[in-house]
């Protein structure tokens, strides 16, 4: 330390006028900026009017000892974090575990020596520098943390009603599209036909990222109730909704299981995982797609599948599948990259995991695992609460 440096200011509190003289010149010498009191009242005020870096407090002095004029100095929210350090002499007996109750932080022994009381000063006024930043950087992370919770909501509102309004015009699209297409397929060309096609193979398409995007912002914060699944319905609803792209690329589904076991789960998001498995595999898989569906179960919980007979993938593309907008090839059919992304986040949100077994030239086996349930589900007459068919998170 130099003379000329600013080390912080500190606050003697003594009744000996001595002690406060060699201190307040020794300290004074290197570059601390000192304040002194001859009692605790007084030490008080000057501590409301200028608030200290550190304080050295003698212990006994009349009226109000170290101990009331410390707790006194903690009790007060703008004081309670200076760091005090009490001062007592050899010949005194002071219960130091009372001092540190009230909230000291060290003890000097008088007389003091000159080396030991700038070394606990230094080391007190270095921690409570590192504390003070140490808060600072928390009341900034805290400060950002709300500001990006309100951007985040407002963004997801935003996101909400955008995806609400471009669903009408939308829908309007791909009805009258299909309409045209079905009153018109007798009597225009080919050319002209296939453009119509188009329009409605892309409002469908343009729908089901709407739809995606939307569950994508429910399974952030939609409070779910984990109930007994039946896969059999879902699966069969699935295929239903999937019946035309089933028949188009000549697929085959093949269901292993006689019975399923029963998960838990919340049946919307769960019909979705299995529309995008098996659409993928459908996708994706050989020509013609050949695709199997089962479920194995494990130690408190059921891993359901569906393999397919498609080239495989490599260990980086696997590592790639679930990231948002993330496509793996453009050799092969794009999709919009949400998907699996969406089928990780609700599958999570259900208590269960996501996964892909899969080697080049051998296939892919697409699994997700969700808790098991000793109770059979309630029949719901072949019925699903899915959300709209046209929509899904197929990816």
């Amino acid at each position: 330390m130099t003379n000329n440096s600013y080390q912080g200011t500190l606050l003697i509190v003594d009744d000996m006028p001595t002690n406060l003289k060699m201190l307040f010149s020794y300290l004074r010498q290197l570059g601390f900026k000192v304040l002194v009191a001859q009692n605790g009242e007084d030490a008080l005020v000057r501590v409301a009017h200028a608030p200290p870096d550190l304080i050295l407090l003698d212990v006994m002095m009349p009226q109000m000892d170290g101990f009331e004029t410390c707790g006194r100095l903690k009790e007060n929210e703008a004081t309670r974090d200076i760091p005090v350090i009490f001062m007592t002499a050899l010949s005194e007996t002071v219960d130091k575990v009372k001092g540190f109750e009230v909230g000291a932080v060290d003890y000097i022994t008088k007389p003091v020596q000159h080396e030991e009381v700038l070394a606990r000063i230094t080391t007190h006024l270095t921690l409570r520098r590192l504390q003070k930043t140490l808060e600072e950087k928390n009341q900034l992370l805290e400060q950002q943390n709300i500001q990006l919770k309100e951007q985040n909501a407002e963004l997801e509102a935003f996101a909400h009603t955008v995806a609400h309004d471009l669903k009408n015009p939308l829908s309007g699209i791909t009805a009258l599209s299909s309409l045209l297409v079905y009153k018109l397929a007798s009597s225009l060309e080919a050319q002209s036909l296939d453009l119509l096609q188009r329009i409605k193979q892309s409002g469908l398409k343009m729908a089901n990222i709407i739809d995606a995007l939307l569950l994508l912002a429910s399974s952030r914060h939609q409070k779910v109730d984990m109930d007994p699944l039946s896969m059999v319905e879902m699966i069969t609803s699935v295929q239903q909704r999937l019946a035309h792209t089933i028949e188009e690329s000549q697929g085959e589904i093949v269901i292993s299981p006689e019975e399923w076991p029963t998960a838990l789960g919340y049946a919307p998001w769960i019909e979705e995982v299995w529309a995008n498995y098996i659409s993928n595999g459908l996708k994706y898989g050989g020509r013609p797609p050949h695709l199997e569906l089962g479920a194995t179960p494990e130690k408190g919980h059921i891993r359901f599948w569906v393999r397919d007979n498609g080239e495989g993938l490599t260990s980086e593309q696997q590592s790639q599948l679930f990231v948002p907008f993330t496509r793996l090839s453009t050799a092969r059919v794009e999709g919009h990259g949400l998907g699996l992304s969406i089928v990780q986040r609700v599958i999570n949100r259900c208590g269960g995991q996501v996964g892909v077994e899969s080697q080049v030239g051998q296939g892919s086996r697409f699994y997700f695992t969700l808790p098991a349930s000793e109770i059979a589900p309630a029949s719901t007459s072949g019925k699903t609460n899915r959300p709209n068919p046209e929509g899904g998170i197929n990816n």
